[in-house]
């Protein structure tokens, strides 16, 4: 049995990308096949990697500005990110602060200073303070805190927040990550980390891809807060995956049902539509999926037995990370050791901004 040391390995700082490419579609793509050799393509050549009938899965999740500044009443400075927003005014989060918080605590939530606070928002800045907000702590969820506002959030994140970028891509005022750390096709909000699979499509590319006779289908799977957080246990197993929301509507199952019909493959792009595929397989009909919606908890890691995609597209991933674990289960723990170890000598670029690899699936392992 794997352990998640077996998902270690070493990648040089360097390999970190703190840039998207140039364009979207400069990005690199190596595609990993079992029992094959790896080819090194770019990312605009993924029409060749496709076939008249195949589906390709979007996840059509829009990030949220879900990164919030604050502070304590000792005036400590905190940050906040929003995981998910349970009602009006109250949400689960990360809050970065050296201190356990405790019940009743209050936060200060600051404006960002160059923007002119909604005349909306009561208390704004004045004076020089540019609080807008107070935040009460109301208790703990697992590795989150339970925060009740005392005005919307939508307004204060629209406000006050900023695009939640992962803790490895350094702070950057001339990047334009509210763009590039959004797909081409979002359109449903809700996530606190962006698909990065989906940042290396344009809209000429999805064109070209139609022309040529591959479906386009969309889902939406929420990334939460949950995806920057470590695998703690060394056994897998002990592992929770946080719940995350999902829907798969009727046209995307329809979608899926024609390509299997045509003998077309399903390709899911990134672990979040892969996810969502499998949480909604049919359970009666091997290859197709069911409409539904609500919360997925999948925990994908070797030995699972796929049942809907047969190939993903999806950036590298950080060492001993439940992803990591996805992919390896995808085409094979073997397989994708060889894979990485060729992106690094290779110098490929890692992580949400780097470049992309296409993955067959391991038919021997669904």
């Amino acid at each position: 049995m794997l352990s998640v040391s077996d998902f270690d390995f070493v990648l040089p700082e360097d390999l970190i990308a703190q840039q998207p490419a140039t364009e979207r579609v400069a990005s690199r793509l190596l595609e990993v096949k079992p029992v094959a050799a790896l080819r090194d393509w770019r990312f605009s050549d993924l029409p060749q990697l496709l076939q008249p009938g195949d589906v390709v899965v979007l996840n059509d999740s829009a990030v949220l500005k879900a990164r919030l500044r604050a502070r304590k009443e000792s005036g400590g400075a905190v940050e906040i990110l929003i995981e998910r927003v349970i009602d009006e005014r109250r949400a689960l989060a990360l809050v970065g602060t050296k201190r356990k918080l405790l019940p009743g605590q209050q936060l200060q939530v600051l404006g960002r200073s160059h923007l002119a606070p909604s005349a909306d928002i009561v208390g704004a800045a004045a004076g020089g303070n540019d609080r807008l907000s107070s935040a009460t702590v109301c208790g703990r969820e697992d590795a989150f805190t339970l925060l009740e506002f005392d005005h919307p959030i939508a307004m204060l994140m629209e406000q006050a927040g900023t695009v939640p970028l992962p803790p490895y891509i350094r702070p950057d005022p001339s990047r334009n990550d509210e763009d590039r750390y959004r797909t081409v096709y979002q359109r449903t909000p809700g996530s606190v980390a962006a698909p990065t699979a989906g940042l290396h499509f344009d809209n000429h590319l999805l064109e070209c891809l139609e022309a040529g006779g591959v479906r386009i289908a969309r889902l939406t799977l929420h990334v939460g807060a949950g995806t920057f957080l470590p695998v703690r246990h060394e056994d897998p197993s002990c592992h929770t995956m946080h719940p995350e929301f999902f829907e798969l509507g009727e046209d995307c199952a329809a979608e899926i049902a024609r390509a299997r019909a045509n003998g077309g493959r399903v390709v899911a792009v990134g672990t979040t539509s892969l996810r969502t595929l499998e949480s909604c397989a049919d359970p009666e009909r091997r290859g197709l999926v069911r409409s539904a919606r609500g919360e997925t908890r999948l925990f994908v890691r070797p030995g699972y037995g796929f049942r809907v995609c047969d190939a993903l597209l999806t950036n590298f991933h950080l060492p001993r990370s439940t992803l990591l674990m996805l992919v390896s289960a995808f085409a094979g723990y073997s397989t994708i050791r060889d894979a990485y170890a060729h992106a690094v000598h290779h110098r490929y670029r890692f992580y949400s901004y780097g470049d992309a690899c296409f993955l067959h699936g391991n038919t021997s392992q669904q």
